[in-house]
């Protein structure tokens, strides 16, 4: 009954933002639910969009999004989108966490926005590449997320968090690479890149914490998960 597992893939804009939390009462209904309890999944809340149940789901110790039809007979994984507005349904987060952990802020525009991001990541480095076109209209919150698989973006990310300022910072990010003879060349004090490493990771933790599985990953300041590409198209940038 609760075993048809429906995979949804689309192309994605701006998520939406009407997700509702259920009450109390509906979401121990759900949290009851026999394939649920059975893989030990335990639901932490539960909101409804579009007749479609978002569930915030914890499975083996990190967060994840599964979906639940309203008959509650179809559980769905992956993503899920409104064929009319052509936006994801997403779980709002609270991303109350990560104000003031930022590594620096990038913008002066009123829409304010959280990103997670690798230095070694060629689809951060493309998006970053559209930040001086932004500027005036965003204000971007940069935390660091080296992945596992990019051996230098550790030492990438505490190279661009050695700098002084906010735009210093942000200019260290734009040029940043293992070739750079800036970051090859780099001497810290004593003790200082460790205290730039345990910045970094406090930051991957918050983004673990919020569901972060790769980068870029960018929030809005509401909590919803936004596709970055979605801002050019937004603000008419090429």
């Amino acid at each position: 009954m609760y075993k048809k597992i429906i995979l949804c893939i689309c192309l994605s804009l701006m998520s939406s933002l009407s997700a509702k939390e259920v009450s109390s009462k509906v979401l121990k209904e759900i949290s009851s639910l026999e394939m649920l309890k059975s893989s030990g999944v335990k639901i932490q809340k539960v909101y409804i969009e579009n007749d479609v149940y978002l569930l915030e789901a914890l499975i083996e110790g990190r967060l994840q999004t599964l979906f639940l039809t309203k008959d509650k007979k179809n559980l769905i994984t992956g993503k899920v989108y409104d064929v009319n507005k052509g936006v994801e349904l997403t779980i709002p987060i609270n991303v109350a966490i990560l104000k003031g952990k930022e590594g620096f802020s990038y913008g002066e525009g009123k829409d304010e926005y959280y990103l997670f991001t690798d230095p070694e990541c060629p689809y951060c480095k493309k998006f970053e590449s559209y930040f001086p076109q932004l500027k005036k209209h965003v204000k971007i919150n940069v935390l660091f997320y080296p992945l596992d698989f990019h051996k230098n973006a550790m030492d990438l990310a505490a190279f661009i968090l050695s700098a002084k300022t906010d735009e210093s910072k942000a200019q260290a990010m734009f040029v940043a690479e293992p070739s750079l003879k800036a970051f090859k060349n780099k001497k810290y004090k004593k003790g200082e890149k460790e205290k730039l490493v345990k910045i970094i990771k406090e930051q991957m933790a918050l983004g673990e914490k919020l569901g972060v599985r790769g980068t870029p990953t960018l929030f809005s300041v509401n909590g919803k998960s936004v596709v970055w590409s979605s801002l050019l198209e937004k603000y008419n940038i090429k």
